[in-house]
């Protein structure tokens, strides 16, 4: 079995060529960063700074196994009362893989991450946007292969965000399906 990248250039790049007529292999679309996201939110937002630490800790632990590579802190940009949030406060963390940790992330999201996700039936079509960009939301973290449910603390959700250079939703819908992504049909 090929790994997903040796997939691509053998079997996606062909047939990507084949039906959109594409004349150089640089012009097929490829998949060029994704982005791994998460915000601390009501859990962090509303403790002391020394219960905001810890959870802020466990969650980045959890990230970094996850991706494979160590999250950035995001702070907030303005200060919102309703929310109970103040400018500068760290909020989110954020990672984006590149290159062969992308890969290796898009394999175990493939493979491993989507048959364990409770009640996935698909990744619909919608989740696709006009530049063939691909947005997903896990609510639990713990569908990933290295987190261990029986060990978590705190459970919280992801956005992962996979980043094309195709120039419109139907290029990057069939680079995905050729590449295995569960895509349902929507109706």
């Amino acid at each position: 079995m090929f790994s997903l990248k040796e997939k691509y250039n053998k079997e996606v790049v062909p047939q990507m060529q084949k039906i959109f007529g594409y004349k150089n292999t640089m012009a097929v679309p490829k998949i060029l960063k994704v982005v791994i996201n998460t915000c601390f939110g009501k859990t962090a937002v509303t403790k002391t700074s020394g219960e905001r630490e810890k959870i802020q800790n466990l969650i980045m632990q959890d990230l970094a196994s996850i991706s494979g590579q160590k999250p950035k802190l995001v702070k907030s940009k303005k200060s919102i009362a309703g929310f109970k949030l103040r400018e500068g406060l760290e909020i989110a963390s954020m990672v984006t893989l590149r290159k062969s940790k992308m890969w290796d992330f898009l394999e175990r999201l493939v493979y491993l991450s989507f048959p364990r996700s409770r009640d996935f039936k698909g990744v619909s079509q919608k989740a696709i946007d006009k530049r063939g960009n691909l947005n997903i939301g896990f609510r639990e973290h713990i569908s990933f292969p290295e987190i261990f449910a029986e060990k978590e603390k705190t459970i919280f959700g992801l956005e992962i965000t996979i980043v094309t250079n195709a120039k419109n939703k139907e290029e990057g819908l069939e680079l995905y399906k050729l590449l295995g992504f569960p895509i349902k049909e929507d109706k």
